[in-house]
């Protein structure tokens, strides 16, 4: 099926964060943003999980019980995502590179189940990372789920309110490209939230 033309500059911008935060978590270079390679190693467990400041969000063992001001670990398996019911807290827990991935993970993966797939996944069935090399692993499963479902997406779709039933955003309210927008948002801003966590953990003493 073709591209839709009014698809083809998101999915480049995708392509570009996607790779950008690929090639910043699991080196073993990355663009320096005027195209000269710096090299970058792997992120590690301890980076993955690294509290900056007191009372992070992060992911957790179960039966450890979630973080302060968390009420949830959602998910399944041995580990879950600091939660809470809305209202969340105010002001908002600074989460850690953990949580971070998590949440972006999931959101691709069960939003292209919800385009294209079972339109079954919620929360509860999504598993988050015990480390840094399963998060990573995740991060590209579910980077490539979404690009796999963006490709059976023709132009009458991209009009098509509710054509993604994702259940926890507004994919019933608005436009699928709407949703398409959003999610290269959601990849770039968390994106660069992550690789400045790796900059300031890098310079912290060790």
């Amino acid at each position: 099926m073709p591209t839709p033309p009014r698809m083809i500059p998101l999915l480049q911008q995708f392509d570009f964060a996607h790779k950008r935060l690929a090639d910043r978590l699991a080196g073993p270079v990355m663009d320096s943003g005027n195209g000269t390679d710096v090299e970058v190693g792997p992120m590690t467990d301890k980076e993955y999980f690294w509290e900056p400041v007191p009372d992070c969000w992060s992911v957790r063992r179960r039966t450890d019980g979630p973080g302060p001001r968390a009420t949830t670990l959602t998910g399944t398996g041995e580990w879950g995502r600091d939660a809470t019911p809305g209202p969340h807290p105010a002001p908002p827990p600074f989460t850690t590179i953990a949580w971070r991935l998590s949440h972006l993970c999931e959101l691709l993966t069960l939003r292209a189940d919800h385009t294209a797939g079972s339109h079954t996944l919620t929360r509860d069935d999504y598993c988050s990372s015990k480390d840094a090399a399963g998060a990573i692993s995740a991060f590209e499963t579910g980077a490539a789920a979404w690009r796999k479902a963006l490709h059976g997406v023709d132009d009458s779709a991209l009009d098509t309110v509710g054509y993604s039933t994702y259940p926890h955003g507004s994919d019933s309210g608005d436009p699928f490209i709407d949703i398409v927008w959003w999610v290269n948002q959601e990849l770039l801003h968390h994106g660069a939230e992550i690789a400045l966590m790796r900059d300031l953990y890098r310079s912290q003493p060790h």
